[in-house]
């Protein structure tokens, strides 16, 4: 939690276009440092750290470097100004013209409420908190990129570069902040040597691992753009998202790390529990509180049996059976709304899986279709339909977020 302290009030006259006086009542706000926090850990608590002007400024109003490490307990400054909202617009309160500006920074003060980092709203106690980024026109680009999203800001601080996905698509919009303060695990079934499900008598071979990466790109995309840290723990950098029918198989998946994979299955399916594990555990200590694993696969059976999209959950988790069952309903609501009449027939299990029981995030495991039969094949094949999947799955994880949200907000009423 934020702690106040005395700053002498600063009234700037600055020739404001709107004719009145900006007015900052604190220059920074104060933090203390949690256990295991280091300066990027810190500031990403407060949605500060993807941006070198934030972390130059921080470094600066600590006297540190950006490699001095943090002590548990000790205040530090962030580069957060406030301004005494003047009860007119958020424009004129900063002295900047800027419309996109305005309501960024609005988004970024309900976002602090909403996550408990302020206690109360900017109308109420007309104190607005403006992020230092958003005083500066030019960001920089980003100190620290992760091994699964290597992102850089572009010149517009909602946006961000995301190389994994490919040259079409790596331009990532932040479209909202929906899904801040969430940590998605993305596991794609099988890679490496491994290609999972083969339809070798299709009229060109499929490959389950190279349709479930796609979808999974294609949903860690749409989780990024409302404001989710994404760690897609299969990677394939030569594979981004991909608008052909026909997916080439190939066997240059390899872990976010960089690791290969394990050539026994049972080492594969431990290497990729125990690193989503190992970043749990690090998420878990910056404060972190929702974290979700999602791995999903093509199945395999008889080539008359069709398919509809199932969801496997982890029978002793309920947390686990919840989020299966928003993703099974949306997926239901979907096939009524665009296939009116179809007897949709996907339905979620219970199953005790080793990657839903060996993981710590409350998971799930996504079955999208046949991958021998004809019919199925229209649901993995055409990239529309994959980006129909994404989007679905996606709405499933966003209609448990709300739900979640809601019974918050019931209990602490």
């Amino acid at each position: 939690m934020i702690r106040s302290f005395t700053f002498v009030l600063v009234i700037l006259f600055t020739g404001n276009i709107f004719g009145s006086a900006t007015i900052v009542i604190h220059e920074s706000l104060s933090t203390k440092a949690k256990n295991g926090d280091g300066i990027i850990s810190l500031l990403r608590r407060y949605k500060l750290n993807h941006n070198n002007y934030n972390i130059e400024e921080f470094c600066r109003l600590n006297n540190l470097t950006k490699s001095s490490m943090l002590i548990s307990g000790r205040s530090y400054d962030l580069p957060i100004k406030v301004y005494q909202y003047n009860q007119k617009s958020i424009r004129s309160t900063i002295n900047q013209n800027d419309w996109d500006k305005a309501i960024r920074i609005k988004k970024y003060n309900e976002w602090l409420l909403d996550r408990g980092l302020r206690r109360t709203h900017y109308l109420s106690s007309k104190l607005l908190w403006v992020p230092y980024h958003e005083l500066n026109s030019s960001p920089t680009s980003i100190s620290e990129a992760t091994s699964t999203e290597a992102i850089a800001v572009t010149k517009e601080p909602n946006t961000k570069y995301v190389n994994l996905f490919g040259t079409k698509y790596k331009n990532i919009v932040i479209k909202d902040e929906s899904l801040a303060g969430r940590v998605y695990y993305l596991i794609s079934g099988h890679g490496g040597i491994d290609p999972g499900a083969v339809c070798q008598d299709c009229s060109s071979t499929l490959c389950e691992d190279e349709y479930a990466y796609d979808v999974t790109l294609r949903l860690a995309k749409r989780l990024m753009e409302h404001g989710a840290t994404v760690e897609v723990v299969i990677q394939d950098k030569s594979d981004g998202i991909r608008d052909d029918r026909y997916l080439k198989c190939d066997h240059s998946e390899v872990m976010a790390n960089g690791e290969k994979l394990h050539r026994k299955q049972i080492n594969r399916l431990n290497q990729r529990a125990h690193y989503v594990n190992k970043l749990y555990r690090k998420h878990q200590k910056t404060g972190v509180k929702e974290q979700m694993m999602i791995s999903i696969h093509v199945d395999s059976r008889s080539k008359s049996s069709k398919q509809d999209v199932f969801v496997n959950y982890y029978p002793e988790s309920k947390l686990s059976k919840r989020l299966a069952a928003d993703i099974m309903t949306t997926f239901e609501a979907k096939y009524a709304e665009h296939q009116k009449g179809r007897n949709y027939k996907g339905y979620i299990n219970a199953r005790n899986l080793h990657v839903l029981r060996v993981t710590q995030p409350k998971a799930v495991l996504i079955e999208l279709a046949n991958i021998k039969n004809q019919f199925d094949h229209k649901r993995i094949l055409l990239p529309d339909n994959r980006e129909a999947l994404s989007k679905w799955i996606y709405e499933g994880i966003s209609k448990r977020v709300k739900k979640e949200r809601s019974n918050q907000i019931i209990a602490a009423s």
